[in-house]
C-alpha cells in the first residue's frame, strides 16, 4: 500500500546540488575492500601494499557513498542524508531503502596511497515506480586538495512502499542483452555467512545487513549481502579475465540489483564480451545468479584495450 499523504515536491528536490561532503580512505581501506569482495589470497597487487603493481581495485570508490572522513563506525541514516536535505522530500523510512541499480566511471585513476576527497550529491530524478520510489544520484569525487574529478558514480536507489503518489516513472534506461551463446567466462562467488559483517566494514553500516530484527521488519529472512559486495565481485571477475587484471584498463561498470543475495548463498558470473561502446574500448555483458535466481541484471563493464594514465 502507498504511504498516505507521500509526494514530493519535484520542483525543488530535482537538480538539487547537495553541500560538499569530505571522505577520506587509506591503503588499509583498499585491502579491505578486496578481501570482502572475495578477490583470492594469490592476487598481491589487491591485497598487500608492497606489491609491486599495488593499487585499490577500480570499484572501490563505491564504499565512499557512505563511509565519511574517519575510521570509527559511523550511522547509516546520518551518511545517507550527508550534504543536507533534499528540498520538497518529505521524511521516508530509512529502513525501506534497497540498492536499485550502480553505475562507476573511472575519470582519472584513484590515489594509490589514498587521501581525502570531497563528495558532491546531485538529485537527477525522483520517480514513480508503483511499489516504490526510485532516486536517481550522481556523486562526484574530486580531490580536496588537488582539485582533480576522479570518478563519477550513479546510482538508483529503491524507496520500497513509497510509491504509487503520481509521479513520473522515469526514462527508459539502456539495456544490456547477453549474445546468444553461452558465456566466454564464468566466474563464482562462494560468500560466507558472514560475508556482509566483513562488507559493511568499508562504511556502509546500513542495519539492514546484520541486524536480524530490522531484516525480517523489512521481509527479509536474515540480513541480506550488500548489493555492492557481488557488485565488486562481478567487477573483479570481468577485469580479471578480459582486462589482464589491470586496474588502470577500467573505465565504467554498470548493473542493476535484480534479487538480494543472503550471505552463505554462492554467486555464478556470467561473461560475454562485445564490441566497446567507444573508440578503443571493449564491453563485456554479465549477470550473476543464485542457482536460478538472478542477482545482478543488465551489466555491462567497459574496458580500454590498452592502459589508460591520468587524463591530467
Amino acid at each position: 500500500m502507498p504511504v498516505e499523504g507521500f509526494k514530493p515536491d519535484l520542483s525543488k528536490a530535482v537538480g538539487h546540488v547537495g553541500k560538499p561532503d569530505i571522505v577520506a580512505c587509506t591503503r588499509r581501506d583498499y585491502l579491505l575492500y578486496a578481501l570482502s569482495i572475495g578477490i583470492p589470497e594469490d592476487e598481491l597487487r589487491w591485497l598487500y601494499e608492497l606489491d609491486m603493481d599495488f593499487g585499490p581495485f577500480p570499484t572501490y570508490p563505491v564504499s565512499l557513498l557512505l563511509k565519511d572522513a574517519g575510521w570509527d563506525v559511523n550511522s547509516f541514516v546520518e551518511r545517507w542524508q550527508a550534504g543536507g536535505s533534499v528540498p520538497g522530500m518529505p521524511w521516508y523510512d530509512p529502513n525501506k531503502i534497497v540498492h536499485g541499480e550502480q553505475t562507476v566511471e573511472v575519470i582519472n585513476p584513484f590515489p594509490v596511497e589514498g587521501g581525502r576527497f570531497r563528495s558532491m550529491k546531485t538529485v537527477r530524478g525522483v520517480y514513480d515506480k508503483g511499489s516504490g520510489m526510485l532516486l536517481d544520484t550522481i556523486v562526484d569525487l574530486y580531490g580536496e586538495q588537488d582539485n582533480v574529478h576522479y570518478y563519477r558514480m550513479s546510482l538508483g536507489m529503491f524507496v520500497r512502499d513509497y510509491g504509487g503518489w503520481g509521479g513520473p516513472k522515469g526514462p527508459k534506461q539502456a539495456s544490456y542483452t547477453a549474445p546468444n551463446r553461452p558465456a566466454d567466462a564464468t566466474d563464482t562467488f562462494n560468500t560466507t555467512r558472514g560475508q556482509a559483517l566483513m562488507f559493511r566494514l568499508n562504511g556502509d553500516f546500513n542495519p539492514l545487513h546484520a541486524d536480524p530484527n530490522i531484516a525480517q521488519a523489512v521481509g527479509f529472512p536474515r540480513p541480506i549481502l550488500h548489493g555492492l559486495c557481488s557488485y565488486g565481485k562481478a567487477a573483479h571477475a570481468v577485469l580479471k579475465n578480459f582486462g589482464d587484471n589491470d586496474r588502470l584498463r577500467f573505465k565504467s561498470i554498470h548493473a542493476r540489483f535484480a534479487k538480494p543475495v543472503l550471505p552463505g548463498e554462492t554467486v555464478t558470473i556470467s561473461m560475454w564480451k562485445v564490441p566497446g561502446p567507444e573508440p578503443k574500448t571493449d564491453g563485456v555483458i554479465f549477470n550473476a545468479k543464485v542457482g536460478d535466481r538472478v542477482v545482478l541484471s543488465n551489466g555491462l563493464v567497459v574496458l580500454y584495450k590498452e592502459p589508460q594514465e591520468s587524463k591530467l
